[in-house]
């Protein structure tokens, strides 16, 4: 079926706050819960693209050598944000980052095979920012669709983690991209917030630690132990403690 016609089981339009809201989910490697969900159909922008138009080719050799001096570090693309990918062949096993999507235009699913029926789906997502994805072995196809290009992920690798995260962010690597802590996000309307701490990034019910739909004001302690946060139609978070 095409993706048209599926809602994300995981945080799309509601949540599932452990013990009782109403239905929503999300991080770092197992296999996955079932998903309902998609509601992308414009792809977001990639490339380098200016308003003045495509560089060269000698253009981007040049600024490819002065990031090179200039000590960044250059982006690898594991696959892109559209197609279907069959799991072994177009895609390996493993953990995968995108970064800058708006709009919660990318749409992403992992299946147990080719049906495209709804009892397919192991996992899926619409996400705005940033989202982490761990596809396993077992899988046989990742669909991505409006999302900006996927990286692989160093699961080992270390960052500069921010106490100040952005609301509607999407995921983020708990001592990599966000450091442990109590944060606090205020001005939050219509039970529009959602967070949640994950274990890992399969995506799976069983990987949600804790979750909720915020108004108002929302406080949540990130815990060391903790794989990903995950925020979504949230004011910013600050670090208070």
């Amino acid at each position: 079926m095409g993706a048209k016609g599926k809602i994300a089981l995981g945080v799309v339009v509601s949540v599932v706050v452990i013990g009782a809201v109403s239905a929503n989910a999300g991080d770092d490697g197992d296999s996955g819960s079932g998903g309902k969900g998609k509601d992308s159909a414009a792809s977001a922008e990639r490339g380098s693209d200016t308003k003045s138009g495509t560089k060269s080719g000698t253009e981007a050799d040049a600024d490819t050598k002065k990031d090179a001096k200039a000590g960044k570090a250059e982006k690898k693309v594991a696959f892109q944000g559209d197609g279907d990918f069959e799991v072994g062949t177009d895609v390996k096993p493993g953990t995968y980052l995108t970064t800058g999507n708006t709009d919660s235009l990318c749409y992403w699913e992992r299946a147990k095979d080719a049906s495209g029926e709804m009892d397919s789906i192991l996992a899926n997502d619409n996400v705005s920012g940033t989202s982490y994805v761990t596809i396993p072995a077992g899988d046989k196809l990742f669909k991505s669709s409006g999302c900006r290009d996927w990286e692989a992920v160093d699961t080992k690798a270390t960052g500069t983690p921010a106490a100040l995260v952005k609301g509607d962010g999407g995921m983020h690597r708990v001592g990599v991209d966000i450091a442990p802590g109590t944060y606090k996000s205020t001005g939050n309307t219509d039970d529009l917030c959602y967070w949640e701490r994950t274990k890992d990034a399969s995506h799976s019910m069983e990987a949600i630690l804790a979750n909720n739909n915020v108004s108002g004001t929302a406080v949540v302690t990130v815990a060391a132990g903790d794989a990903y946060f995950k925020t979504t139609g949230c004011k910013d978070w600050k670090k208070t403690g």
